[in-house]
């Protein structure tokens, strides 16, 4: 096709091998400008479409995790945050994730429900004194809409080469006021945070909870409405077949990933009370 044109675009291809440079600017989560506010409507067509040349996000975890915006739910005290921290640990050092390639970059954990001595703790206890100097964390932060949005510039400024961003858990970021659960706010919520991924070309990864109630489609049992997981790129689903049990599965359904499930069976493991410090062939597909 000749005489391609290059535009700029949110909505950009994922997977390739070609790295684009970080999109830093100011742009506030809240206060994002609107993409279009003339009373003209924008269009492009299919022809314009096919000549124009998208820049590519390559994902952080090839086939797992992408640049965007994703939830991470599961159950109070399933394993959560050994999962979250393990995702985070080889991202920031660049090493395989359970025999998926990983691209190394600096992460934010943002670990809300922790204090230092647990971090300090837990990580020792997964991955000894090995530590990553680009895997920051901090135990508190602002609100969205009240704090969060500048603190998350400023660590943008500092770490140009920020690729992930955790927090842990979305409740703790939840605008002050913003206890009604209605559709419409879970999804300006998400679309808020996704808005901020987007204009950098970082991925943030948001831990939440699951409901009791059973569903036939197990991401229906992310707690709160549609709305969240209809405004992210994706979402993981963590579930234990008992709480005092080992075997777990480890649900994932995306826009930019093939729809998988893996799980883990008690003989794969080692430090089976801790769960998440595992062989690469503990999670099978």
């Amino acid at each position: 096709m000749a005489n391609k044109k290059e535009t700029a675009a949110p909505n950009v291809s994922v997977g390739a091998d070609t790295e684009q440079p970080p999109n830093v600017n100011n742009n506030s989560i809240t206060n994002y400008p609107p993409k279009n506010n003339r009373k003209v409507l924008e269009t492009v067509s299919m022809a314009e479409l096919y000549d124009s040349v998208y820049p590519s996000k390559p994902p952080l975890i090839e086939g797992l995790l992408y640049p965007g915006t994703y939830l991470f739910a599961g159950a109070p005290k399933v394993g959560k945050s050994f999962l979250i921290a393990q995702i985070a640990y080889h991202t920031s050092m660049g090493v395989p994730l359970w025999e998926y390639p990983v691209r190394k970059g600096t992460v934010l954990y943002l670990a809300l429900e922790d204090d230092y001595r647990r971090l300090q703790e837990r990580l020792y206890r997964m991955f000894g004194t090995d530590g990553a100097d680009n895997l920051f964390f901090s135990v508190s932060a602002g609100n969205l809409g009240n704090g969060l949005d500048e603190q998350l510039q400023e660590f943008m400024k500092q770490h140009t080469d920020t690729r992930l961003i955790i927090i842990d858990t979305l409740q703790k970021v939840r605008e002050v006021g913003g206890d009604n659960y209605s559709y419409a706010n879970d999804y300006e919520v998400i679309t808020s945070l996704k808005r901020f991924a987007d204009s950098y070309g970082i991925c943030i990864l948001i831990v939440h909870h699951t409901r009791k109630q059973g569903s036939d489609d197990k991401f229906d049992m992310i707690s709160g409405t549609t709305g969240l997981l209809g405004a992210a790129d994706g979402a993981f689903l963590l579930r234990k077949e008992k709480r005092i049990g080992n075997a777990a599965t480890l649900e994932v359904s995306g826009r930019d990933q093939q729809e998988q499930k893996l799980w883990r069976k008690k003989r794969n493991f080692k430090y089976c009370r801790i769960g998440w410090r595992i062989t690469t062939k503990a999670w099978k597909t």
